[in-house]
């Protein structure tokens, strides 16, 4: 073993790269992909093996690169498709992971080296700590958790309900941890003591063998109970799917639209549903800024009057629709508030957007709730003057800055509340937990994916999304421009999937479970994310603890 790591060479590295690459492209397959467009999640049982075994076998020097190495392969594995939202996307994603994993994998060799054949339990409790952290700073993004590959394999994400994911993401970490410490070992020849030191471990092996057990009776156990829960109501929701170029806009692209929507809409009506739902950013004039700013009059306004008299149109249509029409809908608000909408001389508007849905009922607007969490980079950039460089950057690749929301707004329709999370809002567990806790008894997704191109990176979006019902126990419907529109039962399973990439609308009959007494919500929605902060705190101390070893351990031998 000494020879061996004295002996690092170019050889050693070389076989250390080209097992990590392949160990991310392996990992990709467990998701929805390029390979095979719903994923094999069976191989995320086994992926990671051979990264363990390189983080203990590799030196300190190399590490936090390999870290970069793995999360950039494993993601252009991944999100293959996100060049074709923008060519700076990959790049971004590429780096925010890189710059993640490059902490994420010399923490994971110090618990390797500090406990040794016990390693595997703070690793597990670190990569918890890792999913749950890397996703809820400002770049945060959860795609490519290990858990959300497990989305078919319903009696195993139903301990959701209790733990989140980060439940999940604990008892799949664990097994690849252990097996990838002692893979490590084999390759050094200590073959000879390997029945030794998996007996010393047995205890642990044994307690994660029955708590495998309970994982899979509790949740045959509890898909049975959740399926047998007769709902309080349904509700006749009518999903309109106008598959629409993200990327096309102007005045004759936003009227196209309108029809479109209008004529769906007037079809759908014909089955009687209780409301209509469009996708995100479906109609984009601003309802709201066209309803309290008039530019008839005002001089040097191209196609003000234009995009005014397609809101009044929307209107009058809303109003003869008869039934709630909840859609996707800028919210535009004055930039300026001391200074008039638009500029006399120059015509430059003074408005500001939130990303919004709007519930227009009764010739008015009811209600809207403006997107919380935004996408990073593309949809908002809080460090303009901490790095203006990099905003620079942004802005050159075009990209659109959108106000923040910071309201978890609950709607009610004809007796029902629910919440609309907007685009991928609906892949991070808290924020829908906290529309449930605030009264939500539907979860309706209100997305935009048809920019992908791409079948599987939509089905990817909606594979996150089934944990969220499982979470809360609540139905979703998922209304989209293009796919994946689908019903999300609160047993995480996907019903009625509409074809991706066609203009049509579909009728959901939506159970609803409602919230009557606090005793009806989830341990997940009344205690959010606290297996995530446990993994934290257990992590930190072995980090802590870890240090302090390896510490004691070099003043030992001096």
């Amino acid at each position: 073993m000494k020879d061996f790591y004295a002996k690092r060479g170019l050889r050693t590295y070389c076989s250390e790269v080209l097992v990590l690459i392949a160990s991310a492209f392996v990992y990709s397959l467990a998701f929805p992909g390029f390979v095979t467009s719903t994923g094999w999640p069976w191989i995320a049982f086994f992926a990671l093996i051979p990264v363990f075994a390189v983080i203990r076998n590799t030196s300190w020097k190399v590490v936090w690169a390999y870290g970069f190495l793995f999360a950039t392969a494993f993601y252009c594995f991944f999100n293959y498709w996100l060049p074709s939202f923008h060519p700076g996307a990959i790049v971004i994603v590429t780096c925010v992971k890189g710059l993640e994993m490059m902490l994420l994998f010399p923490a994971l060799k110090l618990a390797s080296s500090a406990f040794r054949r016990w390693a595997f339990i703070p690793q597990a409790l670190i990569w918890v700590a890792y999913a749950y952290l890397s996703q809820i700073w400002f770049a945060g993004y959860p795609y490519g958790t290990i858990a959300y590959a497990l989305y078919k394999y319903l009696p195993m994400i139903q301990i959701a309900e209790i733990t989140g994911i980060w439940g999940i993401v604990f008892m799949m970490i664990l097994p690849q941890a252990w097996a990838g410490y002692y893979l490590a070992g084999l390759f050094h020849g200590e073959d000879a003591n390997f029945g030794h030191h998996v007996r010393r471990t047995l205890p642990a092996v044994v307690v994660y063998i029955v708590l495998f057990i309970l994982w899979l009776v509790y949740g045959f156990v509890r898909l049975g109970q959740v399926e047998d829960v007769v709902p309080d109501r349904y509700w006749r929701v009518a999903t309109i799917q106008h598959n629409h170029d993200s990327w096309e806009g102007g005045y004759q692209t936003y009227l196209r639209n309108f029809n479109n929507l209008r004529r769906l809409s007037l079809e759908a009506l014909r089955e009687d549903p209780d409301i209509v739902a469009w996708s995100e950013t479906a109609f984009i004039p601003s309802v709201d800024w066209h309803m309290n700013y008039s530019y008839e009059g005002v001089g040097n306004t191209i196609g003000n009057e234009e995009t005014a008299e397609l809101v009044r149109r929307f209107v009058d249509f809303a109003e003869e629709l008869g039934k709630p029409l909840v859609t996707g809908n800028p919210r535009g608000v004055l930039a300026d508030p001391t200074k008039p909408p638009i500029d006399s001389e120059t015509g430059e508007l003074n408005r500001i957007d939130y990303n919004t849905v709007i519930l227009f009922d009764d010739g008015q607007i009811k209600q809207s709730y403006a997107k919380q969490h935004l996408v990073p980079f593309t949809e908002h950039f809080p460090y303009e003057k901490q790095l203006p460089w990099l905003y620079d950057i942004l802005v050159s690749l075009d990209y659109n800055w959108w106000l923040e929301g910071d309201e978890p707004v609950v709607f009610e329709s004809g007796g029902v509340h629910f919440s609309t999370p907007i685009c991928y809002e609906d892949t991070f567990g808290d924020i829908n937990a906290e529309f449930v806790r605030n009264g939500a008894d539907l979860i309706l997704n209100m997305t935009n994916d048809r920019w992908s191109g791409d079948a599987e990176a939509a089905f990817q979006h909606a594979a996150i999304a089934t944990f969220r019902s499982v979470e809360t126990r609540k139905t979703m419907v998922r209304s989209t421009n293009s796919g994946y529109t689908c019903m999300i039962l609160p047993t995480g399973e996907i019903v009625d999937p509409v074809e991706q990439f066609r203009m049509t609308w579909h009728i959901y009959d939506v159970p609803i479970y409602e919230t009557h007494d606090e005793g009806d919500l989830t341990f997940y929605v009344r205690h959010t994310d606290l297996f995530a902060y446990i993994g934290i705190a257990l992590s930190a101390a072995s980090l802590i603890a870890g240090a302090a070893l390896l510490v004691v351990r070099k003043v030992r031998k001096k």
